[in-house]
């Protein structure tokens, strides 16, 4: 072993470099001559951070050399995509396990109330004015979506954007939000005319997982219509697993010579952004707003409009989309905390932690309902609109690192160590957690069935949800945007039938009419109502997508399914009486493998039996009346 030690040290001095730093870990030492000198400099930088275990198992030189310089490799790039470096992540971290293991309250000192925020009903007066506002400023926002995970928890192989919205017309959640933006830049513009018109920048944040096949999504569909100039994919790397509380990196249990990651997760997005220079590029291109949405929430954009216009009538530098809350349901609480210091923060406090903090500060019964029926704490979606300028100039502060915590799975009550590696974490929604008291942080409260529908749970955990508590699946998602699509045609004075109640995949659901169309068509309530006249009626058993942006319906009886598309210089004028077999729903089994996995996961399929199909596909105005 001396030879090999002598060798390698002789071979370091004459590149000039001090291997005496590794003298305490010969497995090191005597390889040390495999590495640049930068690669030198993250081994000392390793060593200083107590990280000497990671070299116990390394071979003699000669031996897994191209794998010793990978983990290197794997190090740096560990290194740089961290804001502060390893270094900083591992100080962080030691600090984080020793709260976590003394069981100190992130909380304590702070007394929790009920911060400001607009709390709107759809399709009154101020809901109208916000959402023409909101049009208005919409060609001065930039959407950024978080979109780095499979669909694997949802029993779904793909990336999740890739899974349909709803299965009458079969488009996927990304092709959804990439036309709403587009349709909000064309009504932007349409408002502003003669004034500079841009495109809207859309930003997908993937990851490993996620990334190649996206862009391949993306570019197998034309990006959906959307200009390729205006995407960009911003990749999201993993971060260091931690095996024990002294923060020492875990090893990769199935290679000696790599470090176990996992994602960071999903506050990375303001780390990416800012070391992107996107930030820069968009305010010098006049842009005020920045808005950030997650990847399965088919009625998102129902609710973008009116609260770009809150967020732009009442200033504020962060705005949370946020729905009515039942007290000590499972979603997060907005609140504002203010410390005996001082400080405050307006931020989400997850549901199991916002009751026993109200408790602990002078309200013996906790998160209880009020007046409303609801929570005060509204419920956070994790959706976020921050005003360009002040998001920057805290960026410029924070380099983009968000607060993060630890959530170790100790395997004991001595919290000695670990049942597995833990990791540190950080979330989009806590981006507000750094900001000055004189920050304006503020909330709009929207309708759950607006708003709101997320697909997220199997149809295995769907099924065991107690009953009355959303069920966040497929089978949920889908039925909500009928459910939506039904109630705003109520609101703009169509007559649409009751829902009948039925089961699939273990859950019982309201069955609305299918109602779809393009956000081209309608993206507001206004558009809505200039879209829809006269008494129109639809049966429960119908079927009807719209895919057109001129297409009116007036005097419309339908008792079936109706399908239109029309190009953009087509104007179709639909009404009279259309009946027809329609397309029946069937329970399928999400357990039988014969059928594709993105229709299992909902426990249906449209059985197309008869339909009215029309496509206009030249210019002119036409009426269709059966």
């Amino acid at each position: 072993m001396a030879s090999t030690l002598d060798s390698a040290v002789d071979k370091l001095s004459k590149l000039g470099i001090d291997g005496g730093f590794a003298s305490s870990v010969p497995n090191l030492q005597k390889n040390l001559h495999l590495l640049s000198r930068e690669q030198i400099d993250v081994a000392k930088l390793l060593l200083e951070m107590g990280q000497s275990h990671l070299f116990e198992e390394w071979a003699e030189p000669g031996v897994d050399d191209e794998e010793k310089k990978a983990f290197f490799d794997q190090v740096t790039r560990l290194h740089s995509s961290y804001p502060g470096g390893l270094d900083s992540y591992i100080k962080t971290a030691r600090e984080l396990l020793a709260d976590s293991k003394s069981g100190r309250n992130p909380f304590d000192g702070f007394i929790p109330s009920v911060p400001t925020g607009d709390v709107l009903t759809f399709g009154d007066d101020n809901f109208i004015n916000f959402e023409g506002t909101g049009i208005r400023e919409a060609q001065k926002a930039a959407f950024v979506l978080v979109a780095g995970g499979l669909g694997e928890r949802l029993g779904y192989n793909g990336i999740k954007v890739a899974l349909p919205r709803e299965t009458t017309t079969g488009t996927c959640f990304l092709q959804h939000y990439i036309e709403c933006i587009l349709a909000l830049q064309e009504a932007s513009h349409k408002l502003l005319q003669g004034e500079n018109q841009r495109k809207i920048p859309f930003v997908i944040m993937t990851s490993d997982d996620t990334h190649s096949r996206t862009l391949q999504l993306l570019e197998s569909k034309s990006y959906f219509g959307m200009e390729p100039t205006q995407v960009k994919l911003l990749k999201q790397e993993k971060v260091a697993c931690l095996a024990d509380n002294d923060a020492r990196l875990a090893v990769d249990p199935q290679n000696k010579y790599r470090i176990q990651t996992k994602p960071h997760g999903h506050g990375d997005v303001h780390s990416l952004l800012y070391s992107s220079g996107l930030l820069n590029d968009w305010r010098d291109a006049g842009l005020r707003w920045v808005l950030f949405f997650q990847d399965t929430n088919g009625l998102l954009f129902n609710g973008i409009p009116a609260a770009i216009g809150v967020s732009a009538t009442r200033e504020y530098h962060v705005n949370s989309l946020a729905v009515p809350r039942k007290a000590k349901e499972a979603i997060g609480g907005i609140t504002k905390l203010t410390h005996t210091d001082g400080r405050s923060m307006v931020i989400n406090v997850e549901y199991n932690q916002l009751d026993p903090l109200l408790r602990a500060t002078g309200h013996p019964d906790g998160d209880v309902n009020c007046e409303t029926g609801y929570s005060p704490f509204p419920g956070n979606i994790n959706q976020l609109i921050l005003e360009l300028g002040p998001y920057i100039e805290e960026l410029t502060k924070t380099k983009g690192s968000i607060k993060e915590f630890v959530n170790p799975k100790y395997k004991d009550a001595t919290k000695t160590s670990f049942k597995s590696s833990t990791r540190l974490e950080c979330m989009m929604q806590d981006y507000p957690k750094t900001l000055p008291p004189s920050a304006r942080v503020g909330f709009t409260v929207m309708d759950a069935w607006l708003a709101y529908a997320p697909v997220k749970n199997n149809p295995e955990d769907a099924a065991k949800v107690p009953k009355g508590n959303p069920y966040h699946s497929a089978t949920s998602g889908e039925m909500a945007i009928y459910r939506a699509n039904s109630l705003i045609l109520k609101k703009a004075g169509v007559k649409v039938a009751d829902p009948v109640q039925a089961e699939f995949n273990g859950q019982e659901v309201e069955v609305w009419p299918r109602l779809t169309w393009k956000p081209k068509w309608a993206l507001t309530f206004t558009d809505v109502k200039s879209k829809v006249g006269g008494s129109c009626s639809i049966s429960q058993r119908s079927t009807m997508a719209i895919k057109g942006r001129n297409i009116f319906v007036e005097d419309l009886s339908l008792d079936g399914a109706l399908v239109i598309e029309a190009i953009d210089d087509a104007e179709v004028k639909v009404g009279g009486s259309v009946q027809n077999k329609g397309w029946a729903l069937e329970s399928v089994d999400y357990k039988d493998t014969s059928i594709p996995e993105e229709i299992r996961i909902r426990g249906f399929r449209s059985n197309k039996i008869e339909q009215l199909e029309k496509n206009y596909s030249e210019p002119g105005k036409f009426i269709l009346k059966p």
